[in-house]
């Protein structure tokens, strides 16, 4: 039987969902009310051909943009609908309250000095402002979809699509703006902000990302809580830098700008290093599947691989095959969750997740074997049985049942007896005199060692060398049992009882 997954969120789903709309309803007002109804107070033509001039110089690099961290992002990539939900909060939500909170502060500061009300908007407000309704994006899915925020990644993921979205509605004004002033303010503008600094806002914003990202894998409670604040202020704090350097000197930007690049690739450094932490993660907790028969251990290893999703879909069932992938990466992080609840001696969804995702990934795998008439490697639970065979040599070859002759004896040529020499094969001594290697002497009634009641034979034990004796159990090696079989007189590499 199927066990349906739990869906303990459903009521906090929807009360995100409506929050959510209404936020943006708010927003899309706020825009209007900030940037396009001024345009119709002027040359209203004007005005709308700068800021379509300036949506074309703004949305199609987005689109690159958003490439990178889908790209980056490789063994648990978020949902389509999350990161398009918080895109849009970014440019819709985010900006119409941003906006109308600078305005309002620049109108306030500007009436006491013009010089003030720039350097209270851009320094201190924007900065603020901008990354707390930015931030609100991230903070709605890590409460409102926990199931689709894992850790420090998803917080960095979700980010940098709010603050891409953010920032390609601010350059769409930036830009606007810059192509009704005359000369070439426009080329400068886009310039700076579309090719130098495209990257400020998402590296801000990732600062509250990472924050709620340790806020969701700690234990620890009271990390549990600061971490996001303190990760908010980090991100203010370097928007407040970018934007105090920018508005002092344009010369002093300039001089930032090396340092910045340094900055962004090593953060882009770090990004990579937590994407393979998270595929070590997942490996690390999906090992136990293949011994429990839930994964094969190719299907193991096309999970954790960075280009799995790729491989399952030319090679491993198409659509179904990168399903699987995701279900078991899945799989593996909701496991990784459980165990840190249980840590934290805490309660989380992701415990009631495993055995429904344990039985889609079965399903899935018979899907995938349809698809390809059944030629895949299926998964086999570990047993001691299996380990035992795993672990056993291969045996030695026998010259045949017990009693028989092996080939080239007697030294001294001459034929076996029917059924063999020795006290088993009832045919006598072999000719030259003897059982033993000398061929020294008959053999005793019954035959040697203790299960022939007879001793040693002559030369002083069973082993290849004739040294030692056999232990009881009849066979050699030490331990009883074997080779030969039961202690028998076969022959096996060149020695008696070997």
């Amino acid at each position: 039987m199927v066990v349906a997954k739990p869906d303990p969120e459903k009521t906090r789903r929807l009360i995100g969902l409506v929050l959510y709309a209404l936020f943006m309803l708010g927003g899309a007002i706020l825009i209007a009310l900030v940037f396009l109804i001024p345009a119709f107070m002027g040359d209203a033509g004007e005005e709308f051909a700068a800021m379509g001039l300036g949506a074309l110089l703004a949305l199609p690099p987005l689109i690159i943009y958003l490439w990178l961290p889908w790209v980056i992002d490789r063994y648990d990539p978020e949902p389509w609908w999350a990161l398009a939900l918080v895109l849009g909060w970014g440019g819709v939500a985010a900006i119409g309250f941003a906006a109308f909170i600078n305005t309002g502060v620049h109108i306030v500061f500007g009436a006491i000095d013009p010089a003030l009300g720039r350097f209270m908007t851009v320094c201190v407000s924007a900065p603020l402002v901008e990354e707390f309704w930015k931030g609100l994006a991230v903070f709605g899915i890590f409460f409102f979809v926990r199931r689709e925020f894992d850790g420090v990644v998803d917080g960095i993921i979700y980010a940098t699509f709010v603050a891409l979205g953010f920032a390609a509605v601010e350059n769409i004004t930036y830009y606007s703006r810059a192509a009704l002033e005359p000369g070439d303010a426009l080329a400068g503008t886009v310039i700076i902000r579309g090719l130098l600094s495209p990257w400020g806002h998402p590296l801000y914003t990732s600062m509250t990302g990472i924050g709620f990202g340790i806020s969701r894998e700690t234990t620890k409670g009271w990390l549990r809580w600061m971490a996001p604040i303190f990760g908010y202020f980090a991100a203010v704090f370097l928007h407040a830098t970018w934007n105090t350097a920018a508005t002092l000197s344009g010369f002093l930007t300039l001089i930032m700008l090396p340092l910045w690049f340094l900055v962004v690739l090593a953060f882009l450094g770090i990004i990579i290093w937590l994407v393979r932490r998270k595929g070590k993660i997942i490996r690390d907790h999906l090992k136990d599947e293949v011994l429990l028969g839930n994964l094969s251990p190719y299907e193991l290893e096309l999970v954790c691989s960075a280009f799995g999703r790729m491989k399952a879909h030319t090679s491993y069932g198409g659509s179904t095959g990168r399903k699987f992938v995701g279900v078991a990466a899945r799989l593996g992080l909701s496991k990784w969750h459980t165990g840190r609840a249980a840590k934290g001696r805490q309660k989380t969804v992701s415990a009631d997740w495993i055995v429904p995702l344990r039985q889609e990934l079965g399903e899935l795998r018979q899907q995938i074997a349809r698809l390809k008439g059944g030629n895949i490697q299926w998964p086999q639970a570990w047993t001691a049985q299996s380990q035992q065979q795993a672990q056993q040599p291969a045996p030695m070859p026998a010259w045949g049942p017990q009693g028989a002759v092996p080939p080239g004896y007697p030294p001294q040529g001459g034929g076996a007896p029917p059924g063999g020499y020795g006290p088993q094969g009832g045919g006598g001594a072999p000719p030259g005199g003897g059982y033993g290697p000398q061929g020294g002497g008959g053999a005793p009634p019954g035959g040697y060692g203790p299960q022939g009641g007879g001793g040693a034979p002559p030369g002083g034990g069973y082993g290849p060398q004739g040294g030692g004796g056999a232990p009881p159990g009849g066979g050699y090696p030490p331990g009883g049992g074997g080779y030969p079989p039961q202690g028998g007189g076969g022959q096996g590499g060149g020695g008696w009882g070997r």
